[in-house]
This record gives structure tokens, sequence and C-alpha cells, in this order.
């Protein structure tokens, strides 16, 4: 026993010996405990980490994944479970890129996980974890109006006198403008289109039994005073329908007839066949009548009677704009062929009627039958019964107008 605790101190003294001649044996032995140590952690942090599983619910379905998985491990790892990012939309609904809307949507336990967040979000088990697609994007864009234009309708078969009964209005759109593509979308409709329409009507007024004298093709210097000094011995007003070029050249005519109360208004400026003209000439044409009769007279008029009363739906929608009223007749005494005074004055006798609007001529060829025939024309109607209008006083006594003119800005449609 003796030697035995001998030889065990020996021993002793000579590792402490040993020591002493070798120091590095001790840090030997530190660094092999440091060594041990962290390789125990490391493999506590694994196992915690890395090694261990867990059990998360995405989109309802068990998912088993490692403790450290992240969020953006987790999709990448399944595709995005079969979400996709939204699109970038044009304007007009066209798909401008299929990437370049909202990213993809993660959710853990109802709680929105910014994309930039994905890589240092990781989950505890049984999270319930929600995968959906993005949304789509519509481009940025700019704001442009535009014009919504008007139409014209015509409807004049069958009538007397034509008129406009409806101003055409543009209407008014937003316009959406792609930043990206440029498209130009309608967004919404500002105002609506207000439509031009033209009526044709037949005055008859209630209450009254009238009839309109009419006078083409003057003024005339053989035939116009005769018939204005009838007109003026029987104490009747009638309408004329002048030819521009000659309101000037006798302008103390139109000047006496505007003021012994008759109604002037244009027959065009030249007496052309309008259905054959272009638009330009067209309104050239009335515009210069109208002025004319404004130069002769003073009298402004948006009245007129078309020379052979030849005046279509086109011709409408070529001029509508300058015209009120294009007044035709419903009696025709055809006093152009020289039928004889008496002819003239039965065809006006014979069809006469409430509201009637009577053809008959002061210029444009020989009118002597046309004088002989109209006293006894006035007589027997008023024998009738009849008063005797101007074509304004017909239409007032009818309550018929046509639509203000709000402004001269609007052209009419080509």
């Amino acid at each position: 026993m003796k030697e035995v605790e001998e030889l065990s101190f020996g021993d002793s003294a000579t590792g402490a010996s040993e020591r002493k001649r070798h120091p590095w044996i001790g840090k030997l032995i530190a660094v092999l405990i440091v060594i041990v140590l962290v390789a125990v952690c490391t493999g506590a942090w694994a196992w915690e980490a890395r090694l261990r599983h867990i059990i998360v619910f995405v989109n309802g379905q068990q998912v088993e994944i490692s403790a450290g998985t992240t969020a953006k491990q987790l999709l990448d790892d399944h595709d995005d479970f079969g979400a996709h990012p939204g699109r970038l939309m044009a304007v007009d609904g066209s798909m401008l890129k299929a990437n370049g809307g909202h990213p993809v949507q993660l959710k853990v336990d109802d709680s929105l996980v910014d994309p930039a967040d994905w890589g240092n979000t990781r989950f505890s088990g049984n999270a319930d974890i929600s995968v959906e697609s993005g949304g789509d994007v519509v481009e940025g864009h700019g704001i442009d109006y535009e014009p919504i234009p008007y139409t014209v309708s015509v409807n004049i078969k069958g009538s007397v006198i034509q008129m406009v009964k409806t101003r055409g209005k543009d209407g008014k759109r937003e316009i959406w403008v792609g930043d990206v593509s440029k498209k130009r979308i309608t967004k919404r409709v500002i105002t609506q289109p207000v439509d031009a329409q033209i009526v044709g009507v037949s005055p008859r007024p209630q209450g009254h039994k009238v009839i309109a004298l009419t006078f083409d093709d003057g003024p005339s210097d053989q035939y116009t005073a005769p018939i204005l000094d009838i007109l003026k011995q029987k104490g009747v007003k009638a309408t004329f329908f002048d030819v521009g070029q000659y309101s000037v050249k006798y302008a103390s005519l139109e000047k006496r007839m505007v003021a012994e109360g008759h109604e002037v208004a244009s027959h065009s400026n030249t007496h052309p066949y309008m259905p054959k003209m272009k638009r330009a000439a067209l309104r050239a044409e009335i515009t210069a009548g109208f002025a004319n009769m404004k130069k002769a007279s003073g009298v402004s008029t948006r009245m007129m009677r078309s020379p052979y009363g030849s005046f279509t739906v086109d011709q409408w929608k070529d001029v509508y704009d300058l015209v009120d009223y294009n007044v035709l007749w419903s009696i025709d005494t055809e006093d152009w062929r020289r039928p004889g005074a008496q002819a003239i004055h039965d065809a006006v006798l014979n069809h006469a009627y409430n509201g009637a609007v009577v053809l008959m001529h002061d210029g444009g060829g020989n009118r002597d039958q046309d004088i002989e025939a109209l006293p006894g024309i006035i007589d027997d109607l008023k024998a009738q019964g009849y008063e005797f209008v101007t074509i304004s006083g017909l239409l007032k006594l009818a309550g018929i107008s046509a639509a203000p003119v709000a402004d001269k800005s609007g052209d009419a449609k080509k």
C-alpha cells in the first residue's frame, strides 16, 4: 500500500513537473474543452433550427418544415403554392406585363407579411399560413377630354315648312391615356350630345281661318310695285322671298315691303339649283343671299325658300346652322306657265284651306297675270272668312318656332 501511494505521489509529482516543463498542455486542454462546448451548442442549435421539424398549415393543408425555415424558403420550396404575382394591365384591360402587378400575398395568422421581411420571417408550430396570388395593377394614366359629336336627323317629307327643331351640341367625354401603353380609352361621359333635328310642319292654327300669300323671284322693277299697291289697297300682308342680288339692285322696293308691314325672306342670292351645289358653294350662296337682304333693307332673317323648292336632306345637313326655316308651299298657282288670270285665281280658291301657303311671283318673268288675278283672289278669300298672314304670323298662331340659336360656334356637319 505504501508503494502504491508513493508511486501515485510520484506520478502526481511527475505530472506537475511535466506541466511545468510543458505549459502548452494546459492550453490544449482548455481549447479542447471549448471545442467540446461549441460542438454541444452547435448541435443543440442545429437540432432546434435545422434538424427539428414542425408542422404548419398552408392554405388549410398540413406541411412539415424545418423549424428554422423562412417564409422565402417556404415559398421557394413549394413554387409559391401555385400563387403568382399580379399582372400590369393597360388602361384598356390588355396585359402589359405578366408579373408587373402586386406580389404574392403571404399571411401568418391573418397578419400580412411584407415581402421585404420574408427572408427574416420564421414560423412556430401549427402556424396558420395563407398564400394568395397578388392583384393586378393598372398602369398610371393621364386624363384628356374629347368631344362626342352630335348627329343631324332630318325628317321633312310631305311638309309645307321645314325647320330646325333642336340645335346640335357636342357632348364631352373623359379619356384616360396610359403612361406606358399610350392607349386611349373613354372612362366616362361627362355630358351627352344633343342631336340636331330638322322637322317638317304644316301649320293649321286652331280658332283661326288664315292663309299666307307669298311672292318669289323679286324684287323687280316692273311687277313688285303694282303688287305692293294692291296689297296696300286691300289691307293685306304677304311674304316676299327675294333674290339677294335683286334686293340690292332694287333696294327701295325691298325697303317699301318692310315699311308696309310685309315679311321679307331669302330666295337665295342668284337662284341656283341647290341640290347640285357643293357644300362650300351652297353655304356661300345662302350667306350671300341673307347678307344682301340686310344690306338692302336692314332686315336680318334666317328664313328662306329654296329655288324651285328643291332642298333635300343633304342640303339641310350642309347648312342647318345657317337657316331656321325653308318655306315651301301648299298651293302652286303655276303662274310661271301663264295659264291666265282666271286659272291663277281658281287655283287658289279651289284649294284654299286654313293654314295654306300660296305660291305666286313678282319677278323672274312676265307677271301681268298675277297682277290681274290678285285683287279677285284677295276679295274672294275675304268673302270666305280668310285672314291674310305672313309666314312668321302663321307660325306664331300655330305656336311653332325654331330652336333658338345659343351661339354661333358650331358649324354644320361635314
